[in-house]
């Protein structure tokens, strides 16, 4: 009986371990988008300092506010495992970006992995807008006339001459005109914003809705899915390290002990090419991963590598 109260515990600390685990998510997305807004804030109070002059303003301010996105979109490409598993041989062997000569699901597959990458980008994008700080150095340097009777319509002609420092507060306006036109930057920059929002929203639910409409799989089998999808992910990783730590101390022992290395069961070239093509599900073939339906072919090729070694004729090599 005095055990009962530390099991009670364990099986409170598992239910809200399972609940953070299915909501890995939102929890990912949730951090995310704090980063975003502390970067954004960071850049704007520690880095960002407007030149406030027309030849520099808008450079400087587009800069700021696409340039952070563009780089979390090539870092979201870089890190992303679907691509490089799509990408990797490709130009030694092109038929990998279309197996089985079907285009347009390969066409899916990036709109995903690109749509995927662009999560943290639109991040930022819409986080600096609603702040409005880059938004307001940018607009104000631009020289074309229909920006600039837009702001300065039925103002004196010095608002026309003085827009580009009015970021900095040091125009020679009246203070309760350059606030007017600071309230303007700023709400076009948060209009934008909302409007991004609003339109990534949409575009997501639409896309979510248009994936499972055409799935060919119920929700709940699309659920078990995607768990044994994870699930395979975290075995692999733990049998490839496993592995690797035995074929490392097999070679290391043959070399030091100055003997033939032992046997070492491998999977075979192809059994590797096989296996790292990304899946499709079929209803012919209700497999869920690639390596599923590697493992359970009747014609699988059980002959193992004669020698577990990388092939090294294109100059590859690893550090």
């Amino acid at each position: 009986m005095r055990d009962k109260p530390l099991v009670d515990t364990m099986d409170n600390f598992q239910t809200v371990l399972r609940f953070f685990m299915n909501q890995k998510a939102t929890i990912g997305y949730s951090f995310m988008a704090i980063l975003t807004i502390g970067g954004e804030r960071i850049f704007s109070m520690v880095s960002f300092q407007c030149p406030c002059n027309h030849d520099q303003n808008f450079a400087y301010g587009l800069t700021f506010l696409l340039g952070p996105g563009l780089v979390l979109l090539v870092l979201g490409l870089f890190f992303s495992s679907r691509l490089w598993r799509l990408y990797t041989g490709c130009c030694l062997n092109p038929i990998k970006l279309c197996p089985r000569g079907n285009c347009f699901s390969c066409l899916k597959v990036f709109v995903k992995i690109f749509s995927g990458a662009c999560v943290a980008p639109i991040m930022w994008l819409c986080v600096a807008l609603l702040n409005g700080t880059f938004y307001e150095c940018a607009v104000s340097g631009l020289d074309d006339n229909l920006v600039v009777d837009l702001f300065c319509k039925n103002k004196t002609l010095m608002c026309r001459e003085e827009l580009a420092r009015v970021p900095c507060s040091k125009s020679k306006l009246p203070s309760d005109e350059n606030m007017e036109l600071l309230l303007m930057f700023r709400a076009q920059s948060q209009i934008l914003g909302w409007c991004i929002i609003i339109i990534s929203a949409v575009l997501g639910l639409l896309g979510t809705c248009y994936t499972n409409c055409r799935s060919k799989v119920s929700y709940l089998q699309l659920t078990f899915w995607k768990r044994y999808v994870e699930k395979e992910k975290e075995q692999f990783d733990t049998f490839a390290m496993e592995y690797a730590s035995k074929l490392a101390e097999r070679n290391l022992k043959s070399f030091f002990e100055n003997r033939d290395p032992e046997i070492f069961p491998f999977p075979n070239h192809k059994a590797w090419e096989e296996i790292s093509a990304l899946y499709t599900f079929s209803k012919s073939e209700q497999y869920y991963s690639t390596l599923q339906r590697y493992v359970e072919r009747d014609d699988r090729d059980y002959s193992p590598e004669k020698r577990p070694v990388m092939d090294l004729e294109h100059g590859i090599e690893m550090s």
